[in-house]
């Protein structure tokens, strides 16, 4: 049979229906739910069928017992229903929990909670034996090192005022501690274990399995690399560094190519300090000194090209145990993840890769969410702008950055302060009295969570 979808021009609007006298729960408005589109169907239960593979627009209630234990969630409906009986009260908006004013039964099921670690995004999915119960992705905070590198020239700056100073030469934390980490990338470690125990407190996760992988720098930039050659390095028969730049660039200015006249020739950081700048081959260049004064003030500019960097990949080849040491937990690899994921037909995405982790394949879906790190407070006290009086922040100010407030009968997340604290900057644009807003819920360190989408 075919199925016809068809528009109707003809369709009575002012048409009044007749009612039934067998029985009266047939009389019952009717409503099209497409206007002017009537479905012209001769399987009728078809119409009501969802799409291939199911569409994630379900989502679930948190709940906690009154001891703060966590219990399986359910749908708002029944979670509507236990705050209005006054049985329940909500503790969170991002994502949504309720607490239970009562002692219920621990009646939970087997949860496993699968995690897709990485440099930037972290995904996560926790599945049961039916369906996905929470499925999202948590970004990173990206501005750890350029506010350590920051805060090292402030204390720079400061000592140097100083008459005198105990010398210290033995204080590097790395000779005291074993298995210690640079702060960026412990930052990143630690926000994996902290979204766990974020998760463990919303669901009774029975099982934690994580996506371990290592990487093979060398065999990356160059895939045909065997044997001896590992110990071979670009520069091997080089003095240093600067020779052999010089010779893989032909002893020529790559921008002028030689027409300026100038024979003195310097090395050329393609990135700015500002952009992570290091030493590594691909990010230096060989310029004239002519063409290298000129690109510093402006005069021109040399073409920069894209650079790879292989921090995401060593910061996982880099953690992989010590995060499964840390959480003691089981673990698979990254094509095995992929293997399975490409045969139940799945997108490439940290959520999707979580739920594979997880033992997912037929389960219901659920929306996923989004969350965002930013920092918990901002300890800038002074502000120095051009062409203003140096502004110092002398309190803490009741509202900060990402806090959610009710104004107009609508729940709206701070932009900032003004005015001494006086005013707020609300995600509108719009500035508002502090007195014309009511605290709805603090940011806690990170960004309000985005609104599930399919």
């Amino acid at each position: 049979m075919q199925k016809l979808l068809v528009k109707l021009k003809n369709i009575p609007r002012d048409t009044s229906l007749v009612p039934c006298s067998i029985s009266s729960q047939l009389n019952k408005e009717e409503t099209l739910s497409a206007v002017d589109k009537v479905l012209a169907n001769n399987i009728p239960e078809e119409n009501l069928r969802l799409p291939v593979g199911g569409s994630k627009t379900t989502t679930l209630v948190y709940v906690l017992n009154k001891d703060g234990s966590p219990l399986m969630p359910c749908k708002s409906a029944k979670a509507r229903h236990l705050i209005q009986n006054g049985i329940a009260k909500i503790i969170s908006s991002k994502p949504f929990t309720i607490q239970l004013k009562w002692n219920c039964e621990k009646n939970t099921q087997q949860i496993i909670l699968g995690i897709d670690p990485g440099y930037s995004k972290i995904g996560f999915s926790a599945v049961s034996g039916k369906k996905e119960l929470i499925s999202g992705e948590l970004k990173i905070r990206a501005d750890v090192s350029k506010k350590l590198l920051n805060r090292k020239i402030y204390r720079k700056n400061r000592r140097s005022k100083l008459w005198y100073r105990e010398p210290r030469f033995l204080n590097r934390i790395s000779s005291k501690k074993e298995g210690w980490l640079a702060p960026s990338i412990q930052h990143k470690f630690d926000s994996h274990i902290r979204l766990l125990e974020k998760i463990k407190k919303l669901l009774p996760i029975s099982e934690v399995v994580v996506e371990v992988a290592n990487f093979n720098i060398q065999k990356i930039k160059n895939p045909e690399i065997s044997g001896v050659e590992y110990q071979q390095g670009e520069q091997l028969g080089f003095y240093n560094l600067r020779e052999y730049i010089l010779h893989r660039d032909d002893h020529k200015c790559q921008h002028c190519k030689g027409k300026s006249g100038d024979k003195i020739l310097q090395l050329h950081h393609i990135r700015g300090k500002k952009e992570g700048a290091t030493n590594r081959l691909e990010e230096l260049l060989t310029l004239c000194r002519t063409c290298h004064d000129k690109h510093h003030k402006g005069i021109i500019s040399v073409s920069a090209k894209d650079i790879k960097t292989f921090k995401p990949e060593t910061f996982m080849s880099t953690i992989r145990w010590k995060l499964v040491n840390r959480l003691n937990c089981q673990w698979t690899f990254g094509y095995i993840t992929k293997s399975n994921r490409i045969k139940l037909g799945l997108n490439k995405s940290h959520n999707n890769d979580a739920f594979v982790i997880a033992g997912g394949s037929k389960e219901e879906r659920i929306s996923d969410y989004s969350f965002t790190q930013i920092r918990r407070n901002n300890r800038c006290l002074q502000k120095n702008r051009r062409g203003f009086k140096p502004s110092i922040r002398r309190q803490r100010y009741k509202f900060n950055p990402n806090d959610l407030v009710r104004w107009n009968n609508q729940i709206i997340a701070v932009k900032g302060v003004h005015c001494l604290g006086k005013r707020i900057v609300l995600d509108n644009k719009k500035s508002v009295k502090i007195n014309k807003v009511q605290l709805y819920q603090y940011s806690q360190g990170r960004r309000r969570a985005s609104l599930p989408h399919s």
